[in-house]
């Protein structure tokens, strides 16, 4: 209920968080490009699409996603088609795999009680097939992304277009996430939020903080699942895990 501080809605982020982008690494080499350059080529695709949403531009993933994957391959000898070479790579996003914890710990956030949505600054369907191919489909309620609101995260309305299809007050609504810049822009609007601390990097100290830290979805499953007893049973005099 409003006010009693539980997360009833988990949303998670997708790429990184739930699943394994490391495979498109291969899919890089095969197509004659360094796979090396896989955390920049990524990294410049967030960039390039936050600084659309920001200009007032509006692009989907796999468009800004095949500009750089376009560049990379004109400027690697050897490559002699580069939208083919972007083709093969973004083929891969559909097979990538999840990460080990993930399974059961969205069971088991499931089993609780807890829905379950996934909002991300990619495709829908790609998460639907993903965790559909691991046999996760009935877990979860809906699959979002921001092709309709036209804003990537971590702009607000990307948020909000998640806390409206829930139907809950923001703050009953936690976003799970590996990226601080996405927890950051989320309790910005006003959700819950859950930082999934899968590597060593410490947590920026100019970003909004996380209000609750894991070190995988079975973990935060354990956590949030603990959270829910305490409230349940009038306990939580210390106050909540997630405000």
């Amino acid at each position: 209920m409003p006010g009693d501080h539980r997360a009833h809605v988990v949303v998670f982020d997708v790429d990184e968080t739930l699943t394994d982008l490391s495979a498109l690494g291969t899919r890089l080499a095969e197509a004659g490009l360094p796979g090396r350059l896989l955390p920049a080529w990524y990294a410049g695709v967030l960039r390039d699409g936050v600084a659309l949403t920001l200009a007032g531009g509006r692009a989907p993933f796999a468009a800004v996603a095949r500009d750089g994957l376009r560049t990379l391959a004109m400027g690697t000898p050897g490559v002699t088609d580069p939208e083919a070479a972007a083709d093969h790579v973004l083929a891969g996003l559909r097979e990538l795999p999840l990460r080990p914890d993930v399974p059961g710990g969205v069971r088991a956030l499931r089993a609780a009680g807890f829905r379950l949505v996934t909002l991300t600054n990619g495709s829908a369907d790609t998460a639907r097939a993903v965790l559909g191919r691991a046999g996760l489909t009935d877990c979860f309620e809906t699959h979002l992304d921001v092709a309709a609101v036209g804003r990537w995260k971590p702009a607000r309305e990307a948020y909000a277009q998640a806390v409206e299809t829930a139907g809950v007050p923001a703050d009953e609504v936690v976003l799970v996430s590996v990226h601080p810049w996405d927890i950051d822009g989320a309790a910005r609007a006003g959700l819950a939020t859950a930082w999934l601390r899968r590597t060593p990097q410490p947590y920026p100290a100019a970003q909004l903080p996380a209000a609750l830290e894991a070190t995988g979805v079975r973990d935060l499953a354990d956590r949030l699942g603990a959270q829910q007893r305490l409230v349940d049973a009038g306990e939580d005099d210390e106050g909540p895990l997630l405000h």
